[in-house]
């Protein structure tokens, strides 16, 4: 069997009433939003890590989700389960580039200089010299009678075709006579979104397609969705599954039966040995405290849509062939001999490039559905982030709208420094007495300390020459005044 490299594709998934998670088979070192199920000549896959953007509002919801996959073309196939039928379409991987480029969490390093030297008898101060800034067939047999297809199409790479039961027995048989494998313990999961009345979006590499042609997918259905399917997730996770999302809405968002947290400024200390801060050990140990079931609101930023459109417009641009840009789909070749309208598969990978101007209007057709229904030029992204634990997967997550509308900025400054530069301490007669860790250097010159830190007590020689001679040049004009006065008066 063919093996490949693995390759890194984004899903997105929107379902209207509820959203849920999709299934993932045959795949290994996968991130998937859904169960990972593996045909039995496959090695066990298991989900550590996922990134989804939920973007929200009251006309449709979207949800993109990204995962990386690595096997056997032939194996690798999604099951989404969805409300009603969706609407399948393209994103691509440059998309969660660019937001990650933009509400990216920062922790800044204090600044390194000290504070100038206090002024002294001089009543001159002067600056510090070292100061400085820091696919199935409809027809196919096997439940067909208890299982309805309500779409069926080709998307890029893709084929895709959306299911609709109400026995979940018969589901299941339908997705184990298409090739699916899926375990005993996961067939009552689908039994239980089958019972609470979801439908299931079923996707294929075509043949012929490799995993490098995994196209990101985005699926669309009407109405406010702010649901996320944990408890599909669940299959084919470790004891811990890392989860970032971003809601894009017109306001801020949080769990709804999870609970939440955040890190403050004053929490974070730097350590100067390390160059580093304790922003992860400290978010792991609040997640902890809630037994993995904590979820850290990491920041929620105001962006404006032009700043998002021109950032992803100049990665497109400017960016490497690597990044995972939007691509052209080619469908496959007429059967019998018809004419395509398209032409060929190019190489089995089931997309070509579509160039800049190709990636740019597929760019902003993608943007479009993002911000479907948020009217105003400025769209909050809420970054929330946790290492969800398996025993926390057993619900999905409801998503609310946050009591607290501000921001929270995803910049930080330590309000704690560990092994930090010493500054020196000097008296009123700006001489040095000692040194102090450098934030009580700063701390005692704001407060205007006599004793006030400072990197440095000499003057520069030719700002000392330059004041002297000022000095001398007025004394010289008062001794002429002086003359001229004697002389008068006699």
């Amino acid at each position: 069997m063919t093996r490949v490299h693995v390759r890194r594709a984004t899903l997105s998934l929107l379902v209207a009433a509820g959203l849920a998670g999709f299934v993932v088979f045959g795949a290994r070192d996968a991130r998937a939003c859904g169960g990972c199920f593996t045909p039995p000549e496959e090695t066990e896959s298991v989900i550590t890590d996922e990134k989804m953007v939920l973007s929200v509002s009251m006309t449709q919801t979207t949800l993109y989700d990204q995962i990386e996959y690595s096997g056997s073309p032939a194996s690798f196939a999604w099951v989404l389960p969805i409300k009603g039928t969706v609407k399948v379409g393209l994103s691509a991987d440059i998309l969660f580039q660019t937001i990650e480029q933009l509400t990216a969490t920062v922790v800044i390093q204090p600044p390194t200089n000290c504070p100038p030297p206090p002024s002294c008898n001089s009543g001159f101060g002067y600056p510090s010299e070292n100061a400085g800034a820091g696919t199935a067939s409809a027809e196919d047999a096997g439940a067909k009678s208890a299982v309805t297809v309500t779409a069926q199409a080709q998307v890029g790479p893709y084929e895709t075709v959306q299911l609709h039961s109400t026995d979940g027995s018969a589901l299941n048989n339908w997705l184990t006579a298409h090739g699916y494998q899926i375990p005993a313990s996961t067939k009552p999961v689908i039994d239980a979104y089958v019972t609470d009345g979801f439908d299931f979006l079923a996707l294929k590499l075509i043949p012929g397609a490799g995993v490098q042609a995994m196209q990101p997918v985005r699926v669309t259905s009407q109405g406010a969705a702010p649901s996320l399917p944990l408890h599909m997730v669940a299959v084919g996770t470790g004891a811990t599954t890392g989860i970032t999302i971003w809601v894009v809405a017109d306001g801020r968002w949080q769990p709804k039966n999870f609970p939440t947290f955040t890190i403050t400024d004053p929490e974070i200390a730097w350590d100067w040995v390390t160059s580093s801060s304790n922003y992860e050990s400290l978010r792991l140990s609040k997640e902890a405290g809630f037994g993995g079931r904590g979820w850290q609101i990491e920041s929620s930023l105001e962006l404006n849509q032009y700043t998002i459109s021109q950032t992803l417009e100049q990665a497109i641009q400017y960016g490497s062939s690597s990044v995972g840009g939007y691509t052209a789909p080619i469908p496959p070749p007429a059967v019998d001999g018809g004419a395509s309208d398209a032409g060929a598969i190019d190489g089995g990978d089931g997309t070509e490039d579509a160039g800049v101007d190709g990636g740019l209007a597929a760019a902003e057709a993608d943007l479009a559905v993002l911000f479907a229904g948020i009217s105003q030029p400025s769209v909050r992204f809420t970054r929330m982030r946790s290492d969800v634990a398996k025993s926390a997967l057993s619900v999905d997550m409801a998503l609310e709208a946050s009591t607290d509308q501000s921001e929270l900025t995803n910049q930080h400054n330590p309000g704690q420094q560990i092994g930090q530069p010493e500054c020196p301490v000097y008296n009123s007669s700006c001489e040095v007495t000692g040194s102090v860790p450098r934030s009580q250097a700063q701390a005692a010159a704001a407060a205007g300390s006599p004793g006030g830190g400072g990197c440095t007590t000499s003057r520069p020689p030719s700002e000392s020459g330059t004041t002297a001679g000022v000095l001398v040049a007025l004394a010289g004009i008062g001794i002429v005044r002086a003359r001229k006065k004697r002389r008068a008066a006699k």
